[in-house]
């Protein structure tokens, strides 16, 4: 991927992506501040008010932003398997995609350097504590907010990450 041009006016750079993950492109929203020192990748629930353009993840995304923390919205379903129900509770496929998400994050040259958290709201929840331990110390924090941390009951004894449950 090209260099990003992050500005020195101490604007945001604001980014549409698609990150392709096996071959399902997913969309997000990718907003880097002038000098960040870190990012966090929003897990969000599926269905209705969630995914990229969900307002409070876009608020608490803002405020980060105002912290000069970069964010990075994005939608671990397409519109297409958010439509099968199911899909937004296979918590072993949204783990993945967030894993992957992460890695296509930590290649571009704007963030490798950054500390990286996750936020997961809804199975979001579930997804971003999967990830982090599987991840390990690489994630710094996980924040769930009305998530679902009971469909992660497998493995959050294994979290390592400080971990915040609102």
């Amino acid at each position: 991927m090209k260099n990003l041009d992050v500005p020195k006016d101490n604007k945001d750079k604001k980014l549409n992506v698609n990150i392709t993950i096996n071959g399902v492109a997913v969309e997000g929203v990718l907003r880097i501040p002038h000098n960040p020192r870190g990012i966090v990748l929003f897990a969000h629930g599926s269905g209705s008010g969630s995914g990229r353009h969900s307002p409070r993840n876009n608020f608490v995304a803002t405020v980060l932003r105002r912290a000069r923390i970069a964010s990075l919205l994005f939608d671990l379903l397409t519109e297409e398997e958010d439509l099968i129900y199911e899909n937004r509770f296979d918590i072993e496929l949204l783990t993945k995609r967030l894993m992957l998400a992460t890695k296509w994050a930590r290649k571009l040259p704007e963030l490798k350097h950054l500390k990286f958290g996750y936020f997961g709201a809804s199975t979001g929840a579930a997804a971003a504590l999967k990830a982090a331990t599987r991840i390990g110390s690489d994630i710094r924090a996980v924040v769930s907010r009305g998530g679902r941390p009971d469909l992660a009951m497998d493995e959050i004894k294994k979290v390592k990450s400080p971990t915040l449950l609102i």
